[in-house]
């Protein structure tokens, strides 16, 4: 230890049999990122801040906001509308002032994914989404970087290690050989459109602080090839043994140049004959003859300025009907989830007489773009 202070901050840990000086030297000189300072990522960060990791990295392009609160507790009703990286920053530095953090208030891309995550020895994935998913697993089997994988759903969470060599002739098992293709558009909904116990991220991102802990001072067994279940209703633990395939690896990019060039929102969405690209999105924005209806719920971000529109929440939509009065609608919503569900069903209840399509990939998506073609 360097001094008296920092012994006393971590004596509880170091104490353990095990343990002592020489893992938390290993801690200390650790560098981790975290993808996502969401309901994962606020425990994840909180702990790994608490015991001592030396250097952690935080990317996420949100900011706060109401919704967030029960189960986002690194968070408080002060914070809303401000960036969660960089409140997750401020927030943990005076929880522990001697780790040095890197805000990157931004969306993970097939452009920066490879320059963000070089730099650091270990990647927590605690995103919500597929696209970003795929992304970080690809990336973390280009740059051979241990994955920590985490994911929650209603009653249920995920923890898993992917890409982590224990045996210099195995090779490791990534998100792949999990999932090796991305589930059909609405087989799987995300927190935001199925819900989650707001307790749930907090047991699951522990649990993913945990394996952390033990991958970077080589205490117990980390879950490498292995995927834990958790279940918040009957508190039931399952455990798998995950085997890596032979046809997963040419599903990934060769190279970091190849990934630059792969499209993961188009191959993480089934396509769908209501659904339309930012393009076209454009094009029918530019001719001011259409209904651009909003079905988010009221206050979710990012806000949109950009073009004229209406909130009209889905659970409202079918109520609203008599309020479209153009021969053109384009339904968005955060993902393109809810958008295409919406647009479903007003293609039923209109019955063809009007044109109706989904923006696919939703606001996240177009902002992404929009952004990168006004820079």
């Amino acid at each position: 230890m360097k001094n008296d202070q920092q012994y006393d901050r971590y004596q509880r840990q170091i104490i353990l049999p095990g343990f002592g000086e020489a893992a938390q030297q290993k801690l200390s000189q650790a560098k981790v990122l975290v993808v996502g300072a969401g309901g994962l990522g606020c425990p994840v960060l909180q702990y790994l801040t608490a015991v001592g990791v030396g250097t952690i990295g935080i990317v996420d392009d949100d900011v706060v906001s109401l919704s967030n609160l029960h189960r986002q507790v690194l968070y408080s009703v002060h914070d809303i509308g401000l960036s969660k990286a960089e409140k997750a920053v401020d927030t943990l530095q005076q929880l522990n002032p001697d780790t040095k953090f890197h805000a990157y208030n931004l969306r993970l891309s097939n452009n920066n994914a490879a320059a963000v995550i070089q730099p650091f020895d270990i990647v927590i994935d605690g995103s919500d989404n597929f696209a970003t998913r795929y992304l970080v697993n690809d990336t973390c089997v280009l740059l051979d970087k241990t994955l920590v994988y985490g994911a929650v759903s209603q009653y249920q969470g995920q923890v898993a290690v992917f890409n982590c060599t224990t045996h210099p002739t195995r090779t490791p098992v990534n998100y792949r050989d999990l999932f090796p293709q991305p589930p059909a558009e609405n087989e799987v909904l995300n927190c935001e459109e199925a819900g989650v116990l707001g307790v749930l991220p907090g047991i699951i991102g522990s649990m993913m602080a945990n394996e952390i802990i033990k991958l970077i001072t080589n205490t117990g067994k980390a879950l490498i090839d292995r995927l834990l279940t958790y279940d918040a209703r009957n508190n039931q633990l399952y455990e798998i043994e995950l085997v890596p395939r032979s046809d997963t690896r040419a599903m990934i990019p060769a190279d970091t140049q190849a990934l630059k060039k792969h499209n993961y929102q188009l191959h993480c969405s089934t396509p769908s004959e209501l659904e339309i690209n930012d393009e076209f999105f454009e094009q029918l924005v530019q001719t001011g003859d259409v209904d651009i209806i909003d079905v988010r719920e009221k206050g979710e971000k990012p806000t949109i300025k950009q073009f004229e529109h209406r909130s009209i929440p889905l659970a409202h939509l079918q109520n609203s009907i008599s309020e479209l009065k153009s021969h053109t609608i384009v339904v968005i919503c955060q993902s393109g989830q809810r958008s295409l569900q919406a647009a479903q069903q007003l293609n039923k209840i209109f019955g063809g007489s009007k044109k109706i399509y989904s923006l696919q990939g939703g606001i996240l998506g177009w902002k992404e773009n929009f952004q990168k073609e006004s820079t």
